[in-house]
């Protein structure tokens, strides 16, 4: 299983917008996710975002549908620099 993490910037002047962009964006994906994502935002500067997507277990269905459903509810349009997506994936003991 795979945990995604996209952030990016979002201008003060188009949180709201935003806000219910990326709720549209969280609803759509999840049913790709194992656990319902959720958006946050930095603790000592509120203008960068972070969406969490864990349990993914397809993570090139996942990054497809990323891709598409970002564009579809408009959550894209207000990441000033773009967003940005990191996988990570837990240890194996052993």
């Amino acid at each position: 299983m795979h945990a995604a993490y996209v952030y990016y910037r979002v201008e003060p002047a188009h949180a709201a917008a935003c806000a219910h962009c990326v709720d549209a964006l969280l609803a759509a994906m999840a049913a790709c996710c194992a656990i319902p994502p959720r958006r946050l935002r930095r603790c000592d500067d509120a203008a960068i975002w972070m969406e969490i997507y864990e349990g993914i277990a397809d993570w090139t269905a996942f990054e497809q549908t990323l891709d598409r459903e970002a564009r579809r509810s408009g959550a894209d349009r207000y990441a000033a620099d773009g967003r940005h997506l990191e996988c990570f994936t837990p240890f194996v003991d052993g």
